[in-house]
């Protein structure tokens, strides 16, 4: 029986001769039972050594396309199912759709990388890394990270608690997940507009939500039955309101009414411009009502991936034991770095660094709005957080205005896909945490050439 197999330099040799007499058995070109050439002989034939043949051979006995019988040789295996074999084609990669030469990133949910302490984050990580923090963390996370975030917690937004109810998660999305499998798939409230995360998160757990709408005071009272109720008061996502204390009280006392719990997130309560810092939620709440949600993502970096909750001391154990088989999902090391760049004072003397830089970022970009595309462009919640949102001239709409914008060069986000029920057509979100001082100059006067070509 004669065998053709062509070698080349791309691949090893035995690879080559495996997918060669593989593809030939799938394609009944080599009939069951027949004999291979010997390992001697075909490795005379391909003049190469025994050895490459015989990896080629069993890795084929393997995969159960041959089988040995003792002192006669290799046959190929009866393969009873009819089988098309996909020759491996090669990937031509898709052209790149020209992309104009200067990105300027408006986008939300972005930090100005260009002030983060590397030189001293780099210091602690060194000091951290050693063989005795090998071992995995336990999975609430390290105590003295979760020592840390409750003493900061307590200085910087005034909310009491104990590090053990704290608890370290890689992300808000692994957090919300886990909180709302806790509390067993209940029915759960969203502002609307709100956060598309979260409402991804319920729609892959397949949880039941009901839209909640917001006034002046931000989430209203809601009028359905429901077991949770997620809510950003220090700045609401993404219109930029902030919900008066009234409207907190109001909220709690209607958890208490329905036995109800809330999700007090917290994401951006650090970078608040006007006004002293309004105390949390969880800080007016003394029925344990209020699940409160922090993140690292925009005070230090997004690609961190870490953040934390604070658990009701009420659903403490239950909580223990509901997640007591699982394993921490962030790293140990990070986790003593963040630690120690707390507890040696860099966290809140970067917080300060960055609360400045963005104000000053958050003046040019109102400066700029301003100056360049004129009084018909409204600006709305502006007061906190690292994004703002436009109101567009009726003659604009949030489509043209995105792709205007992208055709030259600069990106930014769409505000519709946050609403469940109104969506508004004539509203952009301007972030304003990665730009410069002069890209976000440049980018709004260059938002002004293409969005007010057609102005009348």
């Amino acid at each position: 029986m004669e065998i053709q197999i062509l070698l080349s330099d791309n691949k090893t040799k035995y690879s080559q001769i495996y997918e060669q007499l593989k593809q030939a058995i799938l394609e009944r070109k080599l009939a069951a039972h027949t004999k291979l050439p010997s390992k001697r002989r075909l490795a005379d034939m391909l003049n190469i050594s025994v050895i490459t043949v015989q990896f080629a051979y069993e890795q084929l006995q393997s995969e159960g396309y041959c089988y040995t019988i003792e002192r006669q040789g290799y046959f190929v295996s009866e393969i009873e199912e009819e089988w098309t074999y996909q020759v491996n084609e090669k990937i031509i990669p898709l052209k790149d759709t020209p992309k104009p030469e200067q990105v300027i990133n408006f986008k939300n949910g972005q930090v100005d990388a260009a002030g983060f302490p590397y030189k001293i984050w780099n210091r602690l990580y060194r000091r951290e890394l050693m063989e005795t923090n090998v071992n995995r963390t336990t999975w609430q996370g390290e105590y003295i990270l979760r020592e840390q975030i409750a003493a900061y917690l307590q200085q910087a937004r005034g909310l009491t608690c104990v590090p053990e109810q704290v608890y370290i998660f890689s992300g808000f999305q692994q957090q919300l997940m886990n909180v709302c499998l806790f509390l067993n798939r209940c029915t759960v409230g969203m502002e609307d507009p709100g956060f598309i995360r979260a409402r991804s998160v319920l729609e892959q757990l397949h949880i039941p939500y009901h839209a909640i709408p917001l006034d002046e005071e931000g989430c209203t009272v809601p009028s359905t039955q429901m077991k949770l109720l997620y809510t950003t008061p220090a700045h609401q996502y993404p219109t930029g309101t902030i919900m008066s204390v009234s409207r907190r009280v109001e909220l709690i006392q209607w958890a208490i009414k329905q036995d109800t719990y809330i999700i007090e997130d917290d994401y951006d309560s650090e970078f608040r411009y006007k006004g002293a810092p309004i105390a949390t939620m969880s800080n007016l709440d003394s029925s344990d009502r209020v699940i409160y949600f922090g993140t690292f993502s925009k005070t230090l970096l997004p690609s961190l991936r870490m953040s934390y909750v604070v658990i009701p001391k009420s659903l403490q154990s239950d909580f223990e034991r509901f997640n007591t088989l699982h394993k921490s999902t962030v790293s140990k090391i990070d986790q003593l770095v963040v630690a120690k760049f707390i507890q040696e004072g860099h966290y809140s003397s970067h917080i300060a660094k960055m609360r400045t830089l963005y104000r000053s970022k958050r003046l040019c970009l109102m400066e700029s709005i301003n100056n360049y595309l004129g009084e018909e462009y409204e600006v709305i919640g502006d007061a906190a957080g690292l994004h703002v949102i436009v109101q567009l001239p009726k003659r604009l709409d949030e489509s043209t205005a995105i792709k205007l914008a992208r055709a030259n060069g600069i990106e930014i986000d769409a505000i519709s896909p946050m609403y469940q029920l109104h969506k508004p057509s004539h509203q952009v979100i301007l972030g304003y945490g990665e730009p410069s001082i002069g890209e976000i100059q440049r980018g709004i006067s260059l938002l002004a050439s293409v969005w007010n070509v057609n102005k009348v």
